[in-house]
């Protein structure tokens, strides 16, 4: 096992974190500034209660056991509104679970695909974005040159991850977009002899798939990544498996992929984060746990 990575981002021209502290963090997607709760956050606020009461929207969590819960707009924000990173769109959204449509601490995962994906020398690499929710990631591979597979299991989230194509003025045969469960699709995958060249996991904790199945991270990884593994062609490049809000490790996850995907090549492991703006502070989003043959 190789010591553990901290990739964090500073943002880029359309999000940057201001601010941390008191279990919130105080954000800034385009051109407006949003306050969520944020569990890792246990240290004071640098900004003034003043600066934060401006915030365009805050997130106030559902009681405690509860998922989701309610916005705080003191004016109406539109519907949806524009994010750019690296001349694609994104979409943003108020989600009833506090989620704007954009991860941001992704950019370390999207940067490195990039290079991954250019280096191969593969004039088409093929791409699978397991549980691609609005498909950044998705928009990165295609943008780079990949034939994308996008699942997920939410007909909406797909939904949302065209518009975010359309909008970023790509090509609309570049993905091709899966409703269904990512377990059952990968092990159709491997029946098919279909293989690919890299792939993305970004699984939840908990969640159901498009038939109401049933995934818990802790009891249905393993089988997983076997059948990632199975999928992965003989000239693979990268794997990425990101897990957010956990009671894991980055140690446990690198782990668990590691027995399954052997094969030469590089590994990393670690935490995703974003740093705030102007100071040394850093909110850990994630764990993650990567492989590629260089």
């Amino acid at each position: 096992m190789t010591a553990l990575d901290l990739l964090a981002t500073d943002g880029f021209d359309d999000y940057r974190l201001l601010d941390s502290g008191g279990g919130r963090k105080l954000e800034r997607y385009g051109r407006f500034v949003i306050d969520r709760p944020e569990p890792q956050a246990l240290w004071p606020q640098r900004l003034a209660p003043a600066v934060w009461a401006k915030a365009d929207a805050r997130f106030v969590a559902a009681s405690d056991g509860e998922e989701g819960g309610r916005w705080q707009t003191p004016k109406p924000l539109p519907e949806t509104w524009p994010l750019k990173y690296q001349g694609l769109t994104v979409h943003a959204r108020l989600t009833p679970f506090r989620h704007i449509g954009l991860f941001p601490d992704q950019v370390g995962h999207w940067q490195w695909m990039t290079a991954a994906l250019k280096a191969s020398g593969i004039a088409k690499p093929r791409v699978l974005n397991l549980f691609a929710y609005t498909g950044m990631a998705s928009l990165v591979a295609s943008a780079a040159g990949a034939e994308v597979t996008h699942v997920d299991a939410s007909k909406k989230a797909i939904e949302w991850a065209k518009e975010n194509q359309a909008a970023s003025h790509l090509d609309p045969a570049g993905i091709r977009w899966i409703l269904d469960d990512c377990q059952k699709f990968v092990e159709r995958e491997a029946r098919r002899g279909r293989t690919y060249h890299g792939i993305l996991l970004d699984p939840p904790k908990y969640g159901r798939g498009a038939k109401g199945e049933v995934w818990d991270l802790f009891e249905h990884l393993p089988a997983l990544l076997q059948g990632c593994n199975a999928i992965l062609g003989d000239d693979a490049q990268f794997l990425i498996l990101t897990a957010y809000a956990m009671r894991a490790s980055a140690i446990a996850m690198g782990q668990a992929a590691m027995a399954v995907i052997d094969r030469p090549g590089v590994w990393s492991h670690g935490e995703l984060g974003v740093a705030e703006q102007g100071g040394g502070r850093i909110v850990p989003t994630s764990l993650y746990t990567r492989w590629s043959v260089r």
